[in-house]
Parts: structure tokens; sequence; C-alpha cells
């Protein structure tokens, strides 16, 4: 026996809904052959209690506007670890220390999961959905505590064919004599223009 269309449709929803709001780790467990109770686990996780509160947030919102309501709430003065029960979908968002500590998706391993991918992921060169939060020491400015990507130099793989005349002159002002006494636009050195150094 697997979840229900609708018990996924709903997971999704609320995987959609907490990707939104940043969560991360996010995953859907099917559990339906293990829990007579509820069909799918979604799992979610937030650095902080605010975010987590957000992330709860956005996912009673949106599966409100599609006629679910949670039947009950656990954790939420705590924001470690909160807990919506929608009947056939389960939503866990925990803190990124919980979510370590507890390790859900170890607990229910044997099950299958649902497939989620973030639609705001940006896709892969070969048209595929991207790998979310897998970044290679490449990407990574070593000299940096913070992960994140480097943005690539535009100019980087040009050569002196790939420019223009404008850009050719530009690299060729800059590679003058930082000293000069002559300022841009080519005045004389008796002008009023000079520097005055």
């Amino acid at each position: 026996m697997t979840a229900s269309a609708e018990a996924r449709e709903t997971a999704l929803l609320a995987a959609q809904a907490a990707a939104d709001k940043l969560a991360t780790d996010v995953s859907i467990v099917d559990v339906s052959d293990r829990l007579a109770i509820t069909d799918a686990f979604v799992l979610a996780a937030a650095p902080n209690e605010r975010q987590v509160q957000a992330i709860v947030d956005e996912v009673e919102e949106r599966l409100r506007r599609h006629g679910v309501k949670p039947v009950r709430r656990e954790g939420v003065a705590e924001a470690r670890w909160v807990l919506l029960d929608f009947v056939d979908v389960v939503v866990h968002v925990q803190h990124a220390e919980e979510r370590a500590y507890y390790a859900l998706e170890r607990l229910w391993k044997d099950c299958p999961t649902i497939p989620f991918v973030d639609r705001a992921a940006p896709p892969a060169a070969d048209g595929a959905p991207a790998a979310t939060g897998t970044l290679s020491t490449d990407d990574v400015d070593p000299g940096s505590s913070d992960p994140v990507p480097l943005a690539p130099d535009p100019t980087e793989d040009l050569t002196e064919d790939d420019l223009t005349d404008d850009e050719l002159a530009d690299e060729d002002a800059l590679e003058g004599d930082p000293l000069q006494e002559e300022p841009l636009g080519g005045a004389a050195d008796g002008d009023a223009g000079t520097t005055g150094r």
C-alpha cells in the first residue's frame, strides 16, 4: 500500500511551501505501509526558531488555501520541533540541531520516499533539476568561512579578439603610468585641467 494521491498532493504542497520559506533538507517519506494513522511525513529543517515558525506559518497558510487544515499542532511555543497533523500528512519542521539529532529519515529508512524537487531550484545543464545544497570545492572561496558560491568573472576567458576597440583602449589606459601628469582628455601640461601634483 502506498500513500493516496490526495496525501501525495498535500505532502508536495507542504514541502514546496517549506522550501519557499528557505527550509533545508526537505523530504517526504511514505509511511503508509508502517503506520495506520497517516500516509506521509514531510520533513524540513531551519537554522533558527524564527525561521521554523515562518515555515510553519507558510505551510499552514498554503494548505489552508487548498482547503486542508491541521487537526493538531504541537511544539509551536518552543519552535524547535513543530508538528502539524493534517491527518493523511504530518509535517515535521525542526530546528537543524533537532533534525540532526533525531534523524527521522534514519528512523524511517525502510519506507520509500516521495520525490520532491523545489520548483525554485535552477535546472541543471542537461535539463534535469539541479541538486540543491551541493557545492564543490571549486565553487567556494577557500579564504572565506561562508560557503557561498563564487561568481564567475565574465572576462576571465576572454582573449583580445573577443574585446571591442573601446574595451581594448580602456585596458591600455589602465596599463599606462598611474602617476602620469596628463589628465584624461589629453589636456596639455599648462592647461587648467592638470592635476597640480
